[in-house]
């Protein structure tokens, strides 16, 4: 499935220390913009700044500058300071004196579910592209790696299609309570629950490794890691939240430090094995029929729009996140 650079002075013990330090920062370093307001703002805002200007000046000749990895470092970045708006946010009506919140805007709730709509619906097309452009291999056009294109693509481009459809409650984004453990009014969302959550992880790894094979050990594995064991635990409920600050971060140091992920001992390939390409194929494209299949069950069991309404609000980990919700 991965092929370790031994080779080149790697060892087991130092292969999986680095996965190790990468998903303990980027747990930390999403604890931190999280919890600390400023620290949150300064890193979605001056950050991406500061470097987009050594990207296109002195690291032009290093960095990432197709319309993919551009693409989706500044909107994991946009959706990031999206969200700091609807969790901070607000102001009072000089005409009636009244303090009102962004949070409490409903146009301003479906824009992190159409965000995420988006940004799967971008990885869906680039799945499609490789494997009708690469079928049977071939480097990418930016040069960067090799890719194997096959009927596995297309699998997990249905799988990141139902995926979309799957996202339920659009309007039922809540604010999480401000407690004396736990100030950051987390940006909850208690209908997205755990099976979503896995079948969502199942594809997008199943993505990286079909379109970024030489960079999924990181950002396939610990990058998806991150923000769902935060979300299972001291995060709970803000699972997107999370997944937008830990792939804001990733992106914003890979295109800083592209040789990190690309180069030498640290560098991790895939084997291109195309039975392990079909079986996470199968497996995405399975685990979200089996979300879509439950949705639609209690969509006509409880005669609810999944959109406009809240749908499993009489799931145990539903009443968990709502509790803790303002």
């Amino acid at each position: 499935m991965f092929q370790f650079n031994y080779d080149s002075g790697a060892t087991f013990l130092s292969t999986w220390g680095v996965w190790l330090l990468v998903f303990a920062l980027l747990f930390a370093l999403n604890e931190v913009t999280r919890r600390f307001k400023y620290v949150g703002l300064f890193t979605f805002t001056v950050m991406p700044v500061v470097l987009s200007i050594l990207w296109f000046t002195v690291l032009k000749d290093t960095t990432y500058t197709d319309w993919f990895h551009l693409a989706k470092v500044y909107s994991a970045t946009a959706g990031c300071l999206g969200f700091w708006l609807i969790r901070y946010l607000k102001g009072t009506n000089k005409k009636t004196g009244k303090e009102w919140r962004l949070a409490d805007k409903k146009w301003a709730l479906c824009v992190p579910p159409l965000i995420l709509a988006i940004n799967i619906m971008e990885a869906v097309a680039r799945d499609i592209e490789v494997g009708i452009q690469y079928n049977g291999g071939g480097i990418l056009s930016d040069g960067s790696m090799f890719v194997l294109g096959g009927p596995w693509n297309f699998l997990n481009a249905a799988a990141g299609i139902l995926n979309i459809i799957t996202i339920t409650g659009w309007l039922g984004i809540k604010l999480r309570k401000k407690t004396a453990a736990d100030k950051s009014q987390d940006m909850v969302w208690p209908d997205m629950l755990w099976f979503w959550i896995i079948a969502y992880d199942l594809w997008n790894f199943t993505y990286t490794y079909n379109c970024l094979p030489g960079h999924s050990w990181y950002c396939g594995f610990a990058l998806l890691l991150a923000p769902t064991l935060c979300a299972f635990t001291v995060g709970k409920g803000a699972w997107l939240q999370h997944r937008a600050h830990t792939l804001a971060i990733w992106c914003m140091f890979a295109q800083t430090v592209p040789a990190f992920i690309d180069k030498g001992a640290l560098a991790i390939q895939s084997t291109y094995n195309e039975k392990a390409l079909m079986f996470f194929g199968v497996i995405s494209l399975l685990s979200n029929i089996a979300v879509l299949a439950y949705m639609v069950i209690r969509t006509v069991k409880t005669k609810t729009n999944p959109y406009a309404k809240e749908l499993y609000t009489d799931n145990k980990k539903y009443k968990e996140v709502a509790a803790i919700a303002e």
